[in-house]
């Protein structure tokens, strides 16, 4: 794995796949959040609601998608997390989080980061800046 402060502008951290989202996955994280919106869990409440089944929460996506800056934690911090939701993550989604660094200056590090399901789609997309200490 490359130190982050070795990545030029345009390069990427390693990308990471998730596991397939499960039920268990988005009730878990219904508890430890505190959202227990139905539409995250019962698949009636869901199409009750105009959705063709259960949608995983936006914050659940967001929430992985800080796994791709963990195993840099000894080097520095995620300073700033901006991110914009673009499609609903589904029961079964494969999602693939990724990073780019846009941009250096001092001691910041402005990375591109999204999530794209198994069909290449965007769900999620937004910046990370990560300080270097």
């Amino acid at each position: 794995m490359r130190n982050l402060v070795q990545l030029h502008v345009g390069e990427s951290v390693e990308e990471i796949q998730l596991e397939p989202v499960s039920r268990i996955d988005l009730i878990k994280y219904a508890g430890a959040s505190g959202d227990f919106n139905p539409i995250h869990t019962i698949d009636e409440e869901a199409k009750k609601a105009g959705l063709p089944g259960i949608i995983a929460h936006g914050m659940w996506t967001m929430g992985n998608l800080a796994k791709l800056f963990t195993p840099y934690f000894e080097y520095g911090f995620v300073q700033d997390y901006s991110i914009r939701f673009k499609g609903m993550v589904f029961l079964n989604d494969v999602i693939t989080l990724q990073a780019t660094l846009k941009e250096v200056v001092e001691k910041k590090l402005r990375f591109k980061v999204q999530a794209v399901n198994q069909n290449g789609n965007e769900v999620l997309k937004g910046e990370v800046v990560f300080y270097i200490y």
